[in-house]
């Protein structure tokens, strides 16, 4: 439920701002040899398999030096036999040449970032045991640990002015444990609540948050602490559940820091969206609401050159998450706004000053993500600097140069310059050389599908490598989660639609109703009408390319995850004989349910139009189209995943499905990790779940060789 898009906006963000939160639990790393080279069986194959697909280097958290120069950049490699990843510090010329590594490979780094002057880096990295704020020079030399806090740092940032560094930590601040309420209980294995929110996404609240602190820096001692400027306050700055230091900047003077915080508890935090940005002075302590009065999330602080002005996004509605993202600037002496995209339908993510008056900003537009920009003071429409089919999903700018992490359907992430005068791409990092050379990818095409309401929807086709149009291919229905998260030229290593491809399926991949990229409108309408115009929009889109002679509309499969996993469950009650086969991981099965294990309770609420027991229109239809309420009709093979840290969509909702399979006798079977939550993300998890996940498809969608 809007994973993807928070997760892909969130990771751009912090990337580009080269600040991150580590994770809640980080392992230590030991030395690890990663030498993912393919083998000669895989060479000589040339198909994109799971196992390739680990072997990836993965590019991100990319930052231009001042001068424009050079670009630090993070590559994490996975050793699958460890059951775990390194990541590592890169340097390449921002104008071309060879890529070096910076740090040594015994250990974590992250959340890299140049000095004001360009003469030291900082990172974050678990080399002494915890997670630390590290300095050094550019090429590597001159280590020192910068911070020693106890429990270790979760994200940092050092202002501009070289003087301060802000870091984030976990501090308890309420009592939730029984054996701390009651010191002679002290074997007691409890958590007391007398409000919501109980649990959020994967995790429990515990009575800790994360903090901000302040701390000087002068370049010899170590920080062993800092001023908690939310001392006593209980809520996180940044946010749950994505923890986003993006969300945290300073200003060049290093005088101030303004950040974003929704300081409410209880019923209000789970009903509510409406957070605010705040701007706390190191000199008096003092802090001041910069966005009082606007009800959205107010998210994403930037500071103009001058410190005069401060841009940031804000969503208009406190109680949907993914109303637009519109783009503002603050005058800080006056409070005046201006809202800069009025006139632009799409959502603005990823900003950045230039030195001359401008904003830069990545905007989803008709399924791809494209880098824009904008005269501060409103003077001019909003340019369109990039196009092509590509997801440019985040950049850093500096000394008039752009460096962007870009990705396709084809293509995981590296970074290419982007020009400023005509938007032209030019690569600039080659992470998997040997994977390109040897992997042979399959063509994406773009569809234009006519929907029953006569709207033209696009719809991105994958076709095996080697495609054959004399042939005839299995085909799978991809249904994207969120329910608002773009089908974008995405590269995913948990649902890889190459992946899929390449096991010999035609991937049909629409952008339905109540995605991203296509206008509010297009985006909004999904919101209480779950089991209407997007599902038809699903079947239009199978159906159109199932009339193609390259497809076997006879070995056809319905695949998806959240609320991709929901669709899954309501199609495979309302598909009327279309699939052999359903694969749901993690979806909406009952909808009463769902509302009452849930956490985020303004989601239910704007998208199903309130709680079960609601008289409401909009509530009512919601809840009787159910996914649940339609068993009965279910006859076709269902695979269920789930994950027992999955708390957003409970994990009880995929026990559901799977019994009421198995009760109606349908081939079903479950897979329920306990160790992930909404997403399997360790490495042998991961090939486990493909194997299950194309078994499944070989046994009843495949059924027979294919001609």
């Amino acid at each position: 439920m809007k994973t993807t898009s928070f997760v892909l906006w969130g990771a751009a963000l912090v990337a580009a701002a080269a600040v991150s939160c580590t994770e809640r639990v980080r392992e230590k790393s030991d030395t690890m040899s990663i030498r993912n080279v393919l083998t000669e069986e895989e060479k000589k194959a040339g198909i994109l398999t799971p196992e390739v697909m680990w072997k990836m280097g993965r590019v991100g958290g990319s930052a231009l030096s001042p001068d424009g120069a050079t670009v630090l950049y993070t590559v994490t490699a996975y050793d699958m036999a460890e059951n775990k990843g390194r990541t590592d510090v890169w340097s390449v010329p921002s104008g071309g040449g060879e890529a070096v590594l910076v740090t040594d490979p015994g250990s974590n780094e992250s959340s890299v970032q140049w000095s004001a002057d360009g003469k030291t880096i900082y990172f974050l990295s678990d080399r002494s045991g915890s997670s630390q704020i590290w300095s050094a020079a550019p090429t590597g030399n001159n280590l020192r640990q910068v911070s020693d806090v106890p429990g270790g740092v979760e994200g940092f940032s050092v202002a501009p002015s070289g003087d301060k560094l802000m870091y984030i930590a976990r501090v308890q601040v309420e009592k939730r444990n029984s054996s701390e309420i009651y010191p002679d209980l002290d074997k007691s294995k409890a958590k007391i609540y007398d409000g919501l929110m109980v649990r959020h996404w994967d995790y429990w609240e515990d009575g800790s948050n994360l903090h901000i602190f302040v701390a000087g820096l002068d370049g010899t001692k170590t920080v062993t602490g800092g001023k908690d400027i939310l001392e006593g306050e209980p809520w996180d700055a940044p946010m749950a559940p994505y923890f986003d230091a993006a969300e945290i900047a300073w200003n060049h003077a290093g005088t101030a820091l303004a950040y974003t915080c929704k300081k409410m508890k209880g019923t209000q935090y789970a009903l509510s969206t409406d957070s605010d940005i705040y701007l706390y002075d190191t000199a008096t302590g003092q802090t001041r609401n910069l966005t009082e009065g606007m009800p959205g999330y107010d998210k994403y602080p930037v500071f103009s050159p001058d410190d005069s002005m401060i841009a940031f996004t804000s969503m208009e509605r406190a109680g949907n998450e993914s109303d637009k993202d519109r783009l503002f600037v603050e005058v800080l002496a006056t409070g005046e706004k201006k809202y800069l995209t009025s006139d632009f339908d799409y959502n603005a993510g990823n900003v950045r000053w230039d030195g001359n008056g401008t904003l830069y900003f990545v905007a989803p537009i008709r399924a791809t993500h494209q880098i824009c920009r904008v005269a501060a003071d409103g003077g001019s429409p909003v340019e369109v600097l990039t196009s092509g089919a590509h997801d440019l999903n985040a950049f850093s700018m500096a000394g008039g140069r752009i460096v962007a992490e870009r990705t396709t359907l084809a293509s995981p992430t590296e970074l290419y310059t982007v020009s400023t005068a005509d938007g032209t791409l030019a690569p600039l990092t080659r992470t998997n050389g040997e994977i390109d050379d040897h992997i042979r990818m399959g063509e994406v095409r773009e569809r234009i599908v006519r929907t029953t309401d006569g709207k033209d929807m696009l719809v991105w086709v994958v076709l095996p490598p080697d495609f054959d149009p004399a042939k005839k291919y299995p085909a799978l229905l991809y249904c994207q989660g969120g329910p608002q998260s773009v089908v974008s030229q995405f590269w995913s290593y948990r649902w890889n639609l190459q992946l899929m491809a390449a096991q010999g399926y035609v991937v049909v991949a629409p952008n339905r109703r109540g995605l991203p990229s296509f206008g509010q409108e297009w985006l909004d309408q999904i919101s209480g009408d779950y089991s209407g115009q997007n599902i038809r929009d699903y079947l239009s889109a199978i159906d159109d390319v199932a009339a193609e002679p390259w497809v076997d509309g006879d070995r056809l499969g319905c695949v998806g995850a959240s609320y991709g996993g929901y669709s899954v469950f309501f199609l495979a009650g309302n598909h009327q004989k279309r699939f052999k086969a359903f694969i749901a991981h993690c979806g909406m099965f009952n909808f009463e349910s769902m509302y009452g294990g849930t956490e985020e309770l303004w989601f239910p609420n704007n998208d199903l139009g309130g709680p079960y027991w609601s008289d409401d229109p909009t509530a009512v239809r919601s809840y009787a189209n159910s996914p649940h309420k339609f068993v009965k009709n279910w006859d076709t093979p269902i695979l269920i995943f789930s994950g027992q840290k999955d708390y957003r969509i409970p994990y009880t909702e995929s026990l559901q499905a799977f019994t009421a399979a198995q009760l109606m006798g349908v081939p079903s079977r479950l897979v329920s990790f306990e160790n992930e939550a909404h997403q399997v993300f360790k490495p042998q998890n991961s090939l486990l779940w493909n194997r299950e996940f194309f078994g499944w498809l070989d046994k009843y969608v495949k059924n027979r060789a294919d001609e």
